[in-house]
């Protein structure tokens, strides 16, 4: 015996699960009426969608960052899709809004923590973002995190949703702690000091500039101090407490730390899409296949 679907049931089951009115129909049809089969049969479909798009490059999207009310913690993280468009929806949004919320009041460590961990109505985070690929249509990734607990102080900055960076200071002070997160998102400093730059990276461009030096046809020591003069001028390139600071380009970074009495302990910038090969996609050429499939 068939069961009459009606608009209210569908309504439900579409606000239930954020999906469009025919799929909603379809799907309460196909469980004659049932409303919570017709869920459970749609998770399932939505995870078969997910899993055929995760092969997809997601190199869109946007950044989450979130300061705790007493500034003692600080979270940070990176959630991408195919597009642009996706990006702005609004369910996406929300979603890396809920992932970041949750993120700073859970005690998560790995990625697979952060994925199970329970959102809304008790759904975890990779049952909602397998239910938005079903919805929206686009591979989506949760692609790295990162949070700081501190006594100290945090602060976070966030440039349009594609840049996102959180610091971590000995002393609060939530003014001086935006003015250098919006300082690493423009400068994109390796690391806060010359000491944490690696051994390695430093031999390597010793041997770049020794190299140029020697071209000059200037004697050994005067090459050495040459040699010296850009290893010094490179690791101030490099390290937040070496750069000048944005707001005031006379100062350093390490000399306004110092003079607000101050010290940055680490940071961490993420910006969207970063490291992530995308595909080049030619329209003409799209186009002009499409038009040829007509010809054969």
């Amino acid at each position: 015996m068939s069961v009459t679907i009606s608009a209210s049931m569908v309504k439900e089951l579409r606000e239930r699960t954020s999906s469009g009115m025919m799929e909603c129909k379809k799907a309460l049809v196909e469980a004659n009426g049932d409303m919570e089969l017709a869920i459970e049969n749609m998770r399932k479909a939505g995870s078969a969608k997910a899993d055929k798009k995760s092969g997809r490059i997601a190199a869109e999207g946007i950044i989450g960052v979130k300061v705790s009310p007493d500034g003692k913690a600080v979270a940070i993280v990176d959630i991408n899709c195919e597009t642009d468009f996706v990006a702005k929806a609004e369910g996406f949004v929300s979603f890396v809004n809920s992932v970041t919320e949750g993120l700073l009041n859970a005690d998560i460590e790995t990625e697979e923590q952060l994925l199970a961990m329970p959102l809304e109505d008790g759904v975890t985070v990779d049952e909602m973002r397998r239910g938005l690929i079903s919805t929206l249509g686009e591979n989506i990734t949760v692609r790295r995190f990162e949070k700081f607990k501190t006594e100290g102080g945090t602060a976070c900055y966030l440039h349009g949703n594609k840049i996102g960076v959180i610091v971590e200071l000995a002393v609060a002070d939530s003014e001086f702690g935006k003015d250098v997160a919006m300082h690493i998102a423009a400068s994109k400093p390796v690391c806060v000091s010359e000491d944490q730059v690696a051994p390695e990276v430093i031999e390597k461009e010793k041997e770049i500039f020794s190299a140029q030096a020697a071209e000059s046809g200037k004697p050994a020591e005067i090459i050495a101090k040459m040699v010296d003069g850009r290893i010094s001028k490179f690791l101030a390139e490099v390290t937040l407490l070496g750069q000048p600071f944005i707001k005031d380009d006379k100062i350093t970074v390490g000399k306004l730390a110092a003079s607000k009495g101050n010290r940055v302990i680490r940071f961490s910038r993420f910006e969207v899409g970063e490291g992530i090969e995308k595909k080049e996609e030619n329209f003409a050429e799209e186009v002009a296949a499409y038009a040829d499939s007509f010809k054969k």
